[in-house]
């Protein structure tokens, strides 16, 4: 029994993924989570509070990892700074591309939600990170397209290969961003590659 609950839960996620990619989080219902799957809107109520638990259940994985890279951030200033932010952004937004999608146009509104609320916070300090905490206007806007930009390459290129997205990310930050204080983001070793 417990096997079939579990397998239930995965498929509302993986239907509500579905949706949320081609309809926005605003415009999926429970009971179209519920159609797709086969069951009743009762039993994706019994697997998911409501449709906000649904999503912050599925968003999870890669808010750990952006958490994680808010923490890897701490204390660095400068170019330091700027190559942690950059590296660790593209590699998040790689490997969470199909998450990405499900938030497309819908990101203000989903921040004003409580399970999402922290994410505004962590998005300025990795934000003040790739401008290498820089006041320049030109250092704080570049970070910003950069950000925005990578997300929306990421959704656009969901079919192509990590290995070439990657680099191809890479390299477009380290042309776009000035370094502070010694040079950003030399070229990949075959270790970044690898990573």
């Amino acid at each position: 029994m417990a096997r079939v609950v579990s397998e239930t839960h995965g498929e509302i996620l993986a239907a509500a993924a579905r949706r949320f990619a081609v309809t926005g989080y605003r415009g999926t219902s429970l009971q179209d989570i519920a159609g797709e799957v086969g069951c009743s809107k009762a039993t994706v109520l019994y697997h998911f509070a409501n449709k906000e638990a649904l999503l912050a259940e599925l968003m999870a994985p890669a808010i750990g990892v952006l958490r994680d890279l808010d923490d890897q951030l701490t204390g660095l200033t400068g170019a330091p700074a700027q190559e942690v932010a950059a590296i660790g952004f593209v590699d998040l937004a790689v490997r969470f591309r199909r998450e990405i999608a499900v938030l497309r146009g819908e990101f203000p509104e989903l921040l004003c939600q409580p399970a999402f609320a922290h994410i505004q916070q962590i998005s300025d300090r990795l934000r003040d990170a790739l401008a290498g905490h820089s006041d320049r206007p030109g250092a704080r806007i570049t970070a910003l397209v950069l950000l925005a930009g990578i997300s929306e390459a990421c959704d656009e290129f969901v079919d192509m290969p990590d290995d070439e997205l990657r680099p191809a990310l890479l390299a477009l930050v380290r042309r776009a961003v000035e370094p502070v204080g010694s040079p950003l983001l030399p070229a990949p070793t075959t270790e970044d590659k690898d990573s």
